[in-house]
């Protein structure tokens, strides 16, 4: 673990460190020592808090000292840090509010610009799809087995995941994946293609999924539907949508 901290310093200050030897922190222990404390700044601005240097100086002075004979007891240290759990947990939440209602406002706007557009279909669950290709035969039912390929995008374009990526297409129970997904698919029969355009309430809500799909985000996929009901021999792939 302090390992992985260590690492997480120096790459968030490797820019600093021409600074630190203009500064005169030649040797190895200046320099880390610099580092460390630019990442313990970093830390306590991201808890919310100010930092004490005469209180931070103290507690490295006193680090080698026994509980008894530091200036704060065990109890109390142990206390202080689950109120800084606390606090840093409260702060990741009100952020994940906050960035989930900018989300939805901005799915919100993004689909009812996207309905008056030509070919664009809502249904009543509030999916919005659009037939490139409309395919042949029947059509999945929700219990089939399907095999396609798809691309998924946030609304301002990034790319999340792609089964072209993956070298292959992706197959997957249709049940098992993100309700707009299991929707959607059986409005195409084998062969079709279309771009389904996916709220939040029919993909990830506000748990949101990854690094990159956030809480409340609206989805774009583009979607071709290969195969229903696969042969074995197809090598399955994992889904995003799952």
């Amino acid at each position: 673990m302090k390992k992985t901290m260590l690492a997480a310093a120096l790459a968030t200050t490797m820019f600093a460190l021409p600074q630190a030897q203009a500064a005169g922190l030649e040797s190895d222990e200046s320099k880390v020592s610099y580092i460390m404390g630019l990442d313990v700044g970093t830390r306590m601005e991201g808890l919310g808090y100010e930092l004490d240097q005469e209180a931070f100086l103290k507690g490295l002075q006193e680090f080698a000292l026994k509980g008894e004979q530091r200036s704060i007891s065990n109890e109390a240290l142990q206390q202080a840090m689950q109120q800084a759990q606390a606090r840093f947990q409260q702060r990741q939440q009100e952020q994940q509010a906050k960035q989930a209602e900018a989300n939805l406002q901005a799915g919100q706007a993004y689909l009812a610009e996207n309905a008056k557009k030509e070919g664009v279909v809502t249904t009543e669950s509030g999916l919005q799809y659009k037939i490139i290709e409309a395919g042949e035969g029947a059509k999945p039912m929700a219990t089939d087995t399907v095999q396609v390929h798809y691309k998924g995008t946030l609304i301002d374009g990034t790319e999340f995941d792609s089964s072209y990526s993956h070298g292959g297409p992706a197959t997957f129970p249709l049940n098992g994946v993100i309700p707009g997904w299991t929707e959607g698919l059986q409005l195409l029969a084998k062969g079709g293609k279309a771009e389904l355009y996916i709220p939040a309430k029919l993909a990830y809500g506000p748990i949101g999924m990854g690094q990159v799909i956030g809480p409340n985000s609206t989805l774009v996929f583009e979607v071709e539907l290969l195969d229903i009901n696969p042969s074995a021999e197809a090598k399955p792939e994992a889904a995003a949508a799952q």
